[in-house]
């Protein structure tokens, strides 16, 4: 069983810039695809996007296409989400979250283990 923990969450303008971090403890990410999920208060939790941890493969939520990226360390058994060109919108708890399976879907379904959170908030 994998457990996973989020930082690098903050206040930001809008413009700017932050990078997510995603660290497993337990176990590796070795077989998982890891996706990146948000929730906005008062509304549902909205797929960011994922990567497949043995490829890197990458899928990505229209609204953030071109302006996130996701990506791993092998080494450090963490994964990233670079935010950049960031918007008001963007503003949520961000978290992420591990499924146990090499495929990319944006359904929290699919998704085994969550972390517990970091907040972003975008100032306009």
């Amino acid at each position: 069983q994998v457990q996973l923990v989020e930082s690098g969450g903050g206040l930001v303008q809008a413009g700017g810039s932050l990078r997510l971090s995603c660290a497993a403890s337990g176990s590796t990410f070795s077989g998982y695809t890891v996706g990146w999920f948000r929730q906005a208060p008062g509304k549902e939790r909205d797929f960011v996007a994922s990567i497949i941890w043995s490829v890197g493969g990458t899928y990505y939520a229209d609204s953030v296409e071109g302006r996130f990226t996701v990506s791993r360390d092998t080494a450090k058994n963490t994964i990233y989400l670079q935010m950049n060109n960031l918007k008001p919108e963007d503003t949520a708890v961000y978290y992420c979250a591990a499924d146990f399976a090499e495929r990319l879907t944006r359904s929290s379904y699919h998704y085994d283990y969550w972390g517990q959170g970091t907040q972003v908030t975008v100032s306009s």
